[in-house]
């Protein structure tokens, strides 16, 4: 067997493939169940019916209501209304925002863009798992700090946050909580009523529904003003004619995770303790990144001393295996990962990091195969890399 024939995907964090299941539940509404939810004829109303269902089921999943929940087009268009929202209706409140600073870059450069307009962005500190300090939290809430955004799972190394805890804290303090739960739902239970979450972003192409399609809860009773003004579409927090194919198919696949997600994630971590114990046993100065069990089922990611990312990211791909060295949204940016910066790496240990997410269709044998070639790969680049005469 050639290199190029082989073809395992192990990026499943940047994205996944639609299950089937959930595309064959999008079809007739491309096609035949086309109507404009605006619209008062027949072919509206089952639009419209369509898009009452979606959000009940995506509502369930979530444990709210389904008035609290917003559809947006992306997870970076939902942490936007997040954060620019609140701020913006609670400026009466005061204008201190606090994040964490292993955010994805669409809430980094969210709280940027509103620092430059007057609010101060206070980053919390993070352990080197990647962990929130709650001691830190209780101190740099202040009675003008309007919202509090931690992710839940963290998109780069996997760790899980005691959201919450997070919340009882922020509940307590009199300030908004936000998470970002992209990566989390439909990989591990959510309840935003136990997490203590008055907003909360989901997001479809992460488990396996279609790109085009997120949500934000908004819990009833916060103050929120949107982003987009028009005809006044989801509650008036989001005009523009709703993605109504690719919302049936959020909504399918989020159906199809709930009623699988227990089963699935059990076997997903069995792959991934393999996959971690098998690299840390065979490639010396290995070293894994995020907490060792408070981490999504699906995750795993490492530095190895004296190379980059980048390059095992390309060599590993000749072998037909798909990976990250980060973000899928900055992994082709050339400045070290935030994340890995900010869990205490420094910046030539985090150049030489390796994401990798399993999934649906990730088999034991593709652990296998991928133990097997990683190896090589590190051993080869090390081989020419200019750090060897330190190995």
């Amino acid at each position: 067997m050639t290199k190029k024939s082989k073809k395992i995907y192990l990026d499943y964090a940047a994205t996944t493939p639609i299950d089937p299941r959930a595309v064959k539940a999008m079809i007739p509404y491309f096609t035949e169940k086309f109507g404009n939810t605006a619209s008062l004829h027949s072919l509206g109303q089952e639009a419209t019916n369509a898009l009452k269902k979606s959000r009940q089921v995506i509502a369930q999943a979530l444990g709210a209501k389904p008035k609290e929940i917003i559809f947006t087009g992306s997870a970076t268009e939902s942490n936007n209304l997040a954060l620019k929202g609140i701020v913006w209706a609670n400026r009466n409140r005061g204008q201190h925002i606090i994040i964490s600073p292993i955010e994805h870059p669409c809430i980094i450069e969210s709280a940027k863009w509103l620092e430059k307009q007057g609010f101060r962005i206070t980053k919390l500190k993070v352990d080197r798992h990647g962990l929130v300090d709650l001691d830190n939290l209780k101190k740099a809430i202040k009675k003008n700090t309007v919202l509090v955004s931690v992710i839940q799972a963290n998109h780069e190394i996997g760790t899980i946050q005691d959201i919450s805890k997070i919340g009882k804290i922020c509940r307590e303090k009199g300030t908004y909580f936000h998470t970002d739960a992209t990566q989390g739902f439909g990989k591990i239970p959510i309840d935003v009523n136990k997490m203590n979450v008055d907003l909360l972003t989901a997001n479809s192409h992460k488990m396996y529904g279609p790109k085009g399609a997120a949500c934000l809860f908004v819990r009833q009773g916060v103050k929120i003003q949107p982003l987009l003004h028009g005809g006044g579409h989801e509650f008036s927090l989001r005009s523009s004619t709703v993605n109504l194919p690719a919302i049936v198919g959020f909504a399918q696949a989020a159906r199809i995770c709930q009623k699988e997600m227990k089963k699935e994630a059990k076997r997903l971590v069995k792959l991934r303790n393999k996959l971690i114990k098998g690299v840390l046993e065979k490639i010396p100065n290995s070293h894994l990144n995020g907490h060792s069990t408070k981490r999504l089922p699906n995750n795993a990611n490492f530095w190895f001393s004296f190379v980059e990312g980048e390059a095992i990211v390309m060599e590993l791909d000749s072998y037909g295996i798909a990976a990250s060295t980060g973000s899928a949204c900055s992994s082709a940016k050339l400045e070290p990962s935030h994340v890995l910066l900010a869990i205490g790496l420094k910046p030539e240990q985090a150049h030489g990091s390796l994401r990798l997410t399993l999934g649906r269709w990730t088999k034991e044998k593709d652990i296998d195969y991928l133990l097997r070639v990683l190896p090589k790969v590190i051993k080869k680049l090390r081989e020419i890399s200019p750090f060897k005469k330190l190995i």
